[in-house]
């Protein structure tokens, strides 16, 4: 390529750029515009306060309702039910008859040993009017002595014969109170496993039916021998509160533990704990699975909602904000209480911390709180 062809086309290059300046300025009269800069962008959250405050430290296990009480019904007497007095897994008093049974055999052994003791009794009279008799006759030697001593053997005799019958119908009368089976304990019974009609014998080995005490109960769970120390020094400072937490249920239980088992399991390294829950409202039911938590001293610690609690490759951390932005914030997560989380390290406990809306957030972002939403 000549030289001469090289200058013509930088030429040319050089007058399609002046014509491209010369049309933007035919486009912009007043020259070139400086672009302007975008908005920034403000973020809706919501904030709470964190706060430093007296947190219960609590240890937390699955437990099992248990009744305290548990009364399997059963007949004494080889005979048929006359009625059943209960609904099916009704609530009862102490006292309230549940089965009638069959009492017309006692009832005729009754008046047959009560016929006895008449006779005898009438026997008995008899033999004291002889003792006398004789006795007057002997002082007037007009009688051996041994007519009299006969006489008093009789009577003895007779006197045996009367405790014997006496002690018959006092037996009687105890088995006459079987055929009427009242309930032993006040509590809640299982449906009756036989109706009105049936032959019953004691050697059955099924229960006509079964009574649990229902209020109070017992709750028992198991906790790491390593909570012992902790748990015994609860116990005797009486602060051993326990909370109960029922599955589908809102509503929470209370009630204090009363005994530690006085051996740790050596297969598990676990402890059994019993507690005592008054239950009057009948929340629990024997043979529920509960969450039990249990209060042994309190501690004061800064807390913060659980949703402020973010986590992150390097560790949990919370958006605190300050002068309309939000600074990101390493903390130490602890313990969940009652929907809060426990910082135990990165809040002094009076800084502002948000809640909901931390998706579009990053450090540095500018905020404009608002406070949580009331809860429906």
């Amino acid at each position: 390529m000549s030289a001469k062809k090289i200058v013509i086309g930088v030429a040319i290059i050089a007058a399609a750029g002046v014509g491209v300046y010369a049309a933007r300025d035919w486009l912009h009269p007043t020259g070139a515009v400086a672009q302007s800069k975008a908005p920034e962008r403000t973020v809706a959250v919501e904030v709470a306060k964190a706060n430093r405050k007296q947190v219960p430290v609590q240890i937390e296990a699955l437990g099992t309702v248990t009744p305290m009480a548990s009364v399997n019904i059963k007949p004494r007497l080889d005979t048929s039910i006359v009625s059943v007095d209960f609904a099916d897994g009704a609530a009862v008093n102490k006292g309230d008859v549940l089965f009638r049974l069959d009492s017309r055999a006692i009832e005729a052994q009754i008046k047959q040993v009560e016929g006895m003791l008449a006779r005898d009794n009438a026997q008995f009279d008899d033999a004291q009017r002889n003792v006398r008799r004789y006795t007057e006759l002997v002082q007037k030697s007009a009688t051996p002595v041994t007519n009299l001593d006969n006489a008093k053997t009789q009577e003895r005799v007779f006197a045996a014969a009367i405790k014997s019958d006496e002690a018959q119908l006092e037996n009687l009368h105890v088995q006459l109170t079987y055929c009427t089976i009242v309930a032993p304990i006040a509590g809640r019974i299982s449906t009756a496993s036989v109706k009105a009609g049936n032959f019953v014998r004691s050697a059955d080995p099924a229960p006509l039916a079964t009574l649990i005490q229902i209020a109070p109960v017992y709750v028992t769970f198991q906790v790491p021998q390593n909570n012992l120390p902790e748990l015994r020094k609860a116990l005797d400072a009486g602060e051993a509160a326990l909370t109960v937490t029922i599955p589908g249920e809102e509503r929470k239980a209370h009630g204090k533990v009363e005994v530690i088992e006085n051996t740790v399991d050596p297969v598990t390294g676990m402890v059994t704990l019993r507690a005592v829950m008054p239950n009057d409202d009948a929340l629990l039911w024997p043979g529920t699975l509960v969450t039990a938590s249990m209060t042994m001293r309190s501690e004061e610690e800064v807390i913060v909602p659980s949703t402020a609690v973010q986590v992150s490759q390097s560790g949990n951390y919370v958006f605190v904000v300050k002068d309309g932005r939000v600074a990101v914030q390493k903390v130490t997560a602890g313990r969940i209480v009652d929907g809060d989380r426990v910082i135990e390290t990165g809040l002094k406990g009076d800084e502002t911390v948000v809640t909901e809306g931390q998706l579009l957030l990053s450090n540095g972002t500018k905020v404009s709180p608002r406070p949580p939403k009331a809860q429906s």
